[in-house]
């Protein structure tokens, strides 16, 4: 008897924590050891109570929700329907493996549904897709973000945010609160600070008025809140909906947990009691045992020994991982990485790890021994350090392009002579050894239309969407790299170039590989977004034909792709040019808008080129292409008889089919 008195003692705490849990419409979680909640994904509650939503898995999301739904909704005697007032209250922290630098965030979640089974991770936190957001989808999130996506006309990289049915805020701050104790000034938090943090969300039915507040952990909720809004949510919810968390990782290890949550409909949500919360799990080393500090006095002799012995190796591995650093480099953070994690992630850089060899450098498969993740290292040298900076700056700058069409560049290692770019590993190799590699499979037509399409995408968020415009100046199939799914992205931004919305770029030399380089380029030497069209367009015509920007016909004379597909669209011939290999499997309205698309875009002259948004509203709608042969439109060997400098003549120069001036792929 006493032994069962003990014991339910001792299980009081943990029954109380969830004691409220089971009331229609209100409850109480002081930890979730015994919260029955429904939990998909990378969700788990972990032994001492604490909810961790997301572990140090790449691209994967996790949904946790109270287990039954709650009435929202209220229908008067005059059969008028209005939402509840409902309350709100939870902690949570968000936990990442580098300092100022974290994945996606989290959000507090009403839906009529648990099936997220569509939704996809990353940006998207587990909700949506790129398809979906409408009014169907009934949504309402508060979301807590840590990454600014431009696609969703995020504020800044640590905000919160109310969205309806779509990741498009409505509202948006940044994170923080307005202290009372001092007279209700602003502070800002960093969502992604480690440390535990309150989030309450207020609805009141009657005046129609949603409201945020967030602030740190033991402080009481400031009066006036981060967020309010008029919005009727009676438009936007069903009778019956489910509450929760959901949450999703991209390629920065980063740790997503909730501490404690409370709920209220028509009424506020409960006090937690902080100290019944879990506890976050440590960061960092452990502390260090005092054994070594007892053991001092008795051990002098051995002890120098073990420094001599311990100064002799750190020389000896100091030279085997010697990096160069210097104090302008601390202004970017955590893009560094150490030569050693890359050394020993690439084995010493072995050439069983060698994935190809470019003309900037050799690169690497390598595996991060501290998060699994596989990365590709590229060794580019640089033979002196002027303009090692505005590299690095450049470096920095694209890695934090963030687009599901782009080889993620993750950082750099400078080390002696040469700089080390690590970027996201793509399993299947580059494009271009599909294209010309006949012992490789071949890609069928809906693949390859689904890349042309996906590296337009990639295009237009470089030249319109992102905060610079970005030229990449290096279009080609050796530069799309392939994932495991064979999902494209546009790769090696060796090249670019970043300038400001609507700054001219200025005047450089020539660069970029032969048979891209459209003819103003060669003249001028000036680099615009309608010269990337221009190699986007050869790139087009190269993935339908399976041959290259340059070829040799039966007299082993030099032909130019372009010229060969006018001419058998001059002939009515258009699906002659179409590869072989395909066997006539593909649709023909596709494969003739393509082809008239890429002759658009390899037009002469830059003015009659289309903008690459123009070229993703024909990919994704069908609309018409205008017909290449309209007047204006001229073959290169047509320009080579106006102007003797003209592009025909350049290609023809050349003695490879495909010679790179400056640049060869990743």
């Amino acid at each position: 008897m006493l032994i069962l008195l003990v014991s339910f003692v001792v299980l009081l705490p943990l029954i109380h924590a969830a004691s409220s849990a089971g009331a229609d419409g209100q409850f109480v979680y002081q930890g979730f050891a015994w919260a029955n909640l429904s939990l998909d994904g990378l969700a788990v509650v972990m032994p001492n109570g604490l909810l961790a939503l997301t572990n140090a898995t790449n691209q994967a999301k996790a949904h946790a929700f109270h287990p039954a739904p709650l009435h929202f909704l209220y229908k008067s005697a005059a059969a008028t329907t209005t939402a509840r007032s409902f309350s709100t209250c939870f902690i949570f922290a968000i936990v990442s493996r580098y300092d100022g630098l974290s994945d996606h965030g989290l959000a507090f979640v009403v839906t009529p549904t648990t099936n997220f089974s569509r939704a996809t991770a990353g940006q998207y936190l587990g909700l949506l897709n790129a398809t979906n957001g409408t009014a169907s989808d009934r949504i309402l999130a508060v979301e807590l973000d840590t990454i600014i996506n431009p696609e969703f006309r995020d504020i800044n990289g640590n905000h919160v945010g109310i969205d309806l049915n779509s990741l498009k805020s409505e509202q948006a701050q940044t994170a923080g609160y307005y202290d009372d104790a001092a007279g209700g000034a602003w502070r800002e938090l960093k969502l992604n600070s480690r440390k535990p943090m309150q989030v309450w969300v207020d609805y009141d039915g009657k005046a129609r008025q949603l409201s945020v507040t967030l602030s740190p952990v033991k402080m009481p909720k400031p009066r006036r809140p981060l967020l309010s809004m008029n919005v009727d949510l009676s438009t936007l919810m069903v009778d019956s909906m489910y509450i929760g968390f959901s949450s999703a990782t991209g390629v920065v290890p980063t740790r997503h947990y909730v501490l404690g949550w409370s709920f209220s409909m028509d009424g506020p949500a409960p006090l937690l009691d902080f100290s019944k919360l879990p506890v976050l799990p440590r960061v960092g080393p452990k502390p260090r045992s005092k054994v070594l500090d007892v053991m001092l006095p008795l051990s002098t002799a051995l002890l120098i020994a073990a420094v001599l012995a311990v100064a002799f190796l750190v020389l000896r591995r100091r030279r085997r991982y010697a990096e160069v650093r210097e104090d302008w480099e601390d202004e970017f953070g955590p893009h560094r990485f150490s030569y050693k994690d890359l050394f020993h992630a690439t084995d010493g850089f072995k050439d069983t790890n060698l994935l190809g060899v470019g003309g900037f450098g050799r690169v690497y498969k390598g595996v991060l021994r501290a998060s699994n993740l596989e990365i590709a290292v590229k060794r580019v040298s640089h033979d002196s350090r002027q303009g090692v900076r505005e590299f690095v700056a450049k470096v920095v700058s694209i890695g934090r392009l963030r687009h599901r069409n782009l080889v993620q560049l993750l950082g750099y290692c400078r080390r002696k002579d040469e700089l080390l770019l690590v970027y996201d590993y793509m399993k299947n190799g580059s494009l271009d050894k599909y294209l010309h590699d006949r012992r490789m499979p071949t890609l069928p037509w809906h693949e390859r239309y689904q890349i042309i399409k996906g590296v337009a995408a990639s295009l237009l968020y470089l030249h319109e969407d992102w905060e610079h415009v970005v030229i990449h100046r290096d279009i080609k199939p050796s530069n799309v790299l392939l994932d495991g799914e064979m999902n494209c992205r546009l790769g090696d931004f060796g090249l670019a170039r970043l300038h400001d919305h609507g700054i001219d770029p200025q005047t450089t030399h020539v660069v970029g590989t032969m048979g891209y380089l459209a003819p103003e380029l060669v003249r001028t030497g000036k680099a615009t977004s309608l010269t990337d069209v221009f190699a986007f367009g050869v790139f087009i015509l190269e993935v339908v034909c399976g041959q290259r920007p340059v070829g040799r016909d039966d007299n082993n004379n030099q032909v130019a792709l372009v010229d060969w597909v006018i001419e058998h669209h001059n002939n009515g011939s258009i699906l002659d040019v179409v590869d072989l290999r395909l066997e006539g499997e593909y649709q023909i309205d596709e494969v003739t808008l393509v082809l008239k698309l890429g002759l658009m875009c390899a037009h002469p002259f830059s003015n009659v080129r289309p903008s690459i948004r123009s070229v993703m509203q024909c990919l994704d709608y069908g609309q018409l292409v205008p017909d290449p042969l309209s007047p204006g439109f001229m073959s290169y060997s047509m320009m080579a008889l106006m102007d003797n400098e003209g592009f025909d003549s350049y290609i023809m120069s050349s003695n490879q089919s495909s010679m790179t001036i400056l640049s060869e792929g990743r």
